[in-house]
């Protein structure tokens, strides 16, 4: 929002919400309607085609901040090193709108302005004329349009919302005020306008000319230079007509510098381009992939959490992650998406944090829970692993930290499998199982004096229901099976503490996977569920209470935390990918992994000094 918001500072639809895509639905219709119903002669391509290309819109944008999001994190030709917000996802998630207002414009002309309809598919002339009117007036309409957008009164009412965004991603081009998109869309009209009006217009050169616009705007604030030196060596005029994103970026950055659209000339003749342009480009361009301090190696869960990583919507990546209906209507670019992980097959990094100077990423691996539960899926999962794990070594990284399903029991025995493979390994392996015990332990209401456990029993099973016994808090087994291994594990360390029971009535459960949902249904009103397992349970009862899977918040040091991790809430954290990054800090020089398991209370200490705060259980935020 701007600092002072002037009248048309909303879109007309803003009440609506995610409703507002209804607003084109009548145009969509009547178009289809219009093709079916009349004859061949008589029907409009130009109608019918409207929707196809904002489609395209979205899809070309998409594309764009998918790309911008995998590069900037990697940090290979990266220009602003800054990180992004949950405020800026959040002022920014509204980026289709200028798309729909577009289509409702394109629909409006083509029903009430007269040429419109039934325009040829192409015209060579009418492209070259729309191309050489944006080169003049449009280019320099606008450099004088932004320097008033950038005087006081302008700036504090409208222009300063897009300035908000410091680091720039590519759907920064068009988060504005309504009022200056309006004022956008008469100046890119301009020569579609002139080349209607001298009856050289056709749909293709319109749909080109806009995707030039939207690749340009794009382009310009990706956040990251991909225009090579030797373009301009062999071009050297180039550079005063077409600008790189070091070029925009730096508009960003100073404010009062670099004002015209695609085409620096303008700012070279009136003196406001700026001085650090070239060093800044050879900078960006000679910037090489970012060496890790600490990985977190993680996979896909669904095909639909591909729409959940930061490298999808990004709107969807910053709320926990859960099914939504409108997934079924992307079931193409889901299918598509599966087909590519397959293909490519190569772990990929999702994400990238800094804490002080330690540096953090986020590698996933083309894997779905499923696959990991197939037995002829283990030894190409454990390659990937291995892959990985020998990629960080190779790059300088010091921890690696094995999230979700990477550290299975059955898998790779929690790690140990590499370890034992590769015993020179300088890059330490971490399961976070000590952390996810001194979590679990500190979310047990305090006062608690039983609990019940069930769900497979893992090696984080086998430590809580040990460190629970030693506090003095009965452990009650509803399986025999569960009860005879855990009393193998524990024995005579259990201090009595361990019993069978064949009642539900516990106030607290400890639940793991494998918790049934007639299991759940046996639990009396208001107990607490807490899972102590990589994934959450079913939430079946509204009568009871769920925590999160173990997870901590994060403190403020952290930098660019803009998505949530899987289904956990903003700024929290999994255990395990915190203990990877404690690791790191404190500077252990031991692998956890395998079925040892580090010192709880250290673990515990060290994760409080950084900063990491434990989550409140929901029956005392309700309280």
């Amino acid at each position: 929002m701007a600092t002072k918001p002037g009248i048309l500072t909303d879109w007309p639809w803003t009440p609506l919400g995610s409703f507002k895509y209804i607003i084109v639905v009548p145009w969509i219709a009547e178009s289809i309607y219009s093709f079916i119903v009349k004859d061949e002669k008589e029907r409009d391509f130009n109608a019918i085609t409207i929707f196809p290309f904002m489609l395209w819109r979205a899809l070309h944008n998409q594309l764009w901040i998918s790309l911008s999001r995998y590069r900037t994190a990697k940090g290979n030709n990266r220009i602003v090193d800054k990180g992004i917000e949950f405020d800026q996802v959040d002022r920014e998630r509204n980026w289709d709108d200028q798309i729909l207002f577009s289509g409702i414009l394109f629909y409006l002309a083509n029903k009430y302005l007269p040429g419109t309809s039934h325009l040829p598919l192409w015209r060579t002339d009418g492209f070259i004329l729309t191309m050489l009117i944006h080169a003049g007036p449009v280019e320099f309409l606008y450099y004088w349009l932004h320097r008033a957008l950038h005087h006081h009164y302008l700036y504090t009412r409208y222009h300063s919302h897009h300035h908000s965004s410091i680091v720039t991603e590519p759907i920064t081009s068009v988060i504005h005020p309504f009022a200056e998109h309006i004022a956008y869309f008469a100046l890119f009209a301009i020569p579609m306008l002139i080349s209607l009006f001298t009856g050289v217009a056709s749909v293709f050169c319109y749909a080109a000319y806009i995707t030039y616009v939207d690749l340009m705007n794009n382009m310009g604030h990706c956040n990251f230079e991909l225009i090579p030196n030797w373009l301009f060596s062999v071009f050297p005029h180039l550079k005063y007509l077409m600008y790189t994103p070091s070029f925009h970026s730096l508009h960003h950055t100073q404010f009062r510098t670099n004002y015209s659209l695609f085409m620096p000339f303008y700012d070279y003749i009136y003196g406001t381009m700026d001085k650090s342009i070239d060093t800044l480009y050879e900078r960006s361009l000679k910037r090489k992939e970012e060496s890790p301090d600490v990985v977190h190696l993680t996979h896909l869960t669904t095909p639909e959490s591909i729409y959940h990583l930061r490298l999808g919507f990004a709107s969807l990546a910053s709320k926990p992650y859960s099914s939504t209906w409108y997934f079924w209507l992307l079931w193409p670019v889901t299918l598509w998406s599966m087909m590519l992980t397959w293909i490519y097959g190569r772990t990929f990094v999702v994400e990238r944090n800094r804490f002080d100077k330690t540096r953090l990423q986020t590698w996933a691996i083309p894997k779905y829970k499923i696959q990991y539960r197939f037995n002829w899926q283990k030894e190409s999962i454990n390659n990937l692993i291995e892959q990985a794990i020998l990629e960080a070594e190779e790059k300088g990284a010091r921890v690696l930290s094995l999230g979700l399903m990477n550290q299975g029991e059955e898998l790779n025995g929690y790690g140990d499998l590499y370890v034992h493979k590769h015993p020179q390994l300088k890059v330490k392996l971490v399961d976070g199982s000590s952390l996810a015990v001194a979590v679990l332990r500190n979310s047990i209401p305090k006062g608690t004096t039983e609990v019940l456990f069930r769900g497979n029993l893992t090696k984080v099973a086998h430590a809580i229901a040990f460190a629970l016994c030693q506090k003095g808090i009965q452990v009650a087994v509803i399986r025999e099976d569960e009860y005879q291994k855990l009393y193998k594990s524990l024995g005579t360390k259990a201090e009595g503490k361990l019993v069978m029971s064949k009642s539900y009535s516990y106030k607290t459960w400890l639940v793991g996977d494998e918790l049934t949902e007639a299991e759940q249904r046996q639990a009396t009103k208001g107990t607490l569920f807490i899972p102590f397992s990589q994934f959450p349970p079913k939430k079946l009862r509204k009568d009871c209470y769920y925590h999160t899977t173990p997870a901590m918040q994060t403190p403020m040091a952290l930098e660019n935390v803009d998505s949530c991790e899987n289904w956990l809430p903003r700024k929290v954290m999994s255990v395990w990918r915190i203990a990877g990054l404690v690791h790191a800090l404190e500077g252990w020089e031991e692998h956890e992994c395998g079925y040892t398991i580090s010192n709880i209370e250290k673990v515990w200490e060290a994760s409080l000094k950084y900063g990491f705060q434990p989550l409140r259980a929901p029956t005392q935020l309700k309280s």
